[in-house]
């Protein structure tokens, strides 16, 4: 479902008159009569598809600082423009100290309006950013800091949900550059292991000869060069959860103790005397055929079995193109934040053509 500006106001005129005037820009709106069906409508907004709210500050009953305040509580908030009919700068900084962005006063001209929703727009887009980086930083990124809006990107999410649930192996699957890594840390971010390590592992740009040695440790002395010993990833992520990233890329030796690993939650480093128990959460991802490759005689047939637990396959950017204008948003919004720029947004032949694009690099070529 598209992104929409949700109006309040107990005028029934200027409900329309606002939501006419909005449409024109480009925005989807949904409207309220009320503060209470504004909460009721917030509350319902799973989804996060209200992307901000106009509000009205004096309503009959729940009035405009009474919303504010109840939407503290609401795990999403969007952005709030309150306005008021009145032009009091005591009401004014009142709602901006209960959390709205900014203020508009009644008779608001199409102008105003249109320049205060693309700021509080541009600045909750950098606000989400910011978000984001802390919550993948400290290993608690979730599904609700991910960026969707189509439909199968929604059933991605609901089946990511499930698999952090559990600890059984997930498999995913999906073309280079769909966000494969994203959707492993946001399962280990909603999981019981949310706290622990989260360890990433490319299994394509590891040396051939070096793969045993950095997935499993080595002891001192176990080969030329090693002249200490080292843990290796499973131990690193001993609690937490390892992501194997382009599995397919795994030499055949390798998957020989990835697979004992998977059956005895043990592992053999190079050069150790006897094996290590590790409690570990395997999140494997793959841009392969993987049936294929077992057919090739490239990937063992037992491995794939042990690995194809819980598949989740996330679909390349052309299929879900309803996508690009939030990915735009938020990365736009990212790069002026890095840049030190000022963004005012996108021209609607520019957004036409990014979302009439195919992108065969996906999310990241967009990027």
């Amino acid at each position: 479902m598209p992104k929409r500006v949700l109006v309040v106001d107990d005028d029934p005129t200027q409900r329309r008159i606002l939501e006419e005037t909005i449409k024109r820009f480009g925005y989807h709106v949904v409207t309220a009569d009320g503060g209470d069906a504004a909460l009721a409508a917030l509350r319902a907004d799973e989804a996060g598809d209200i992307c901000l709210i106009l509000l009205d500050l004096v309503m009959p009953g729940t009035d405009g600082m009474t919303v504010l305040s109840s939407m503290r509580s609401l795990p999403r908030k969007p952005p709030a423009i309150v306005q008021t009919a009145h032009g009091s700068i005591d009401a004014a900084i009142s709602a901006m100290r209960a959390g709205a962005v900014d203020f508009v006063v009644k008779p608001v001209s199409p102008e105003r309006l249109e320049v205060s929703i693309k700021n509080a727009l541009r600045i909750e887009a950098l606000a989400g950013e910011i978000t984001r980086m802390k919550a993948t930083a400290s290993g608690e990124l979730g599904f609700s800091d991910l960026i969707v809006g189509s439909e199968t990107m929604k059933r991605v999410i609901d089946l990511g949900k499930r698999a952090a649930t559990s600890n059984i192996p997930v498999l995913i699957e999906g073309e280079s550059g769909v966000g494969k890594e994203l959707i492993a840390r946001a399962i280990q971010g909603e999981s019981a292991r949310r706290t622990k390590p989260f360890v990433t592992v490319n299994c394509g740009a590891i040396p051939e000869n070096l793969v045993e040695s950095i997935l499993f440790g080595h002891e001192k002395g176990s080969f030329t060069g090693a002249a200490e010993r080292r843990p290796g990833k499973f131990l690193e992520a001993d609690g937490g959860t390892l992501f194997l990233d382009e599995i397919g890329e795994l030499p055949l030796d390798a998957q020989v103790k990835l697979l004992r690993a998977l059956q005895e939650g043990e592992i053999d480093s190079v050069g150790g005397k006897q094996p290590v128990k590790v409690d570990f959460r395997l999140i494997s991802a793959t841009n392969q055929n993987l049936i294929a490759l077992v057919q090739e005689g490239r990937f063992r047939e037992d491995l794939y079995y042990r690995l194809n637990v819980f598949p989740i396959w996330v679909p390349p950017l052309r299929e879900r193109l309803e996508d690009v204008p939030e990915l735009v948003r938020h990365f736009t919004a990212r790069f002026a934040a890095e840049e030190g720029k000022r963004i005012d947004g996108i021209d609607a032949e520019a957004a036409g053509m990014l979302q009439r694009y195919t992108w065969p690099g996906n999310i990241r070529q967009l990027e």
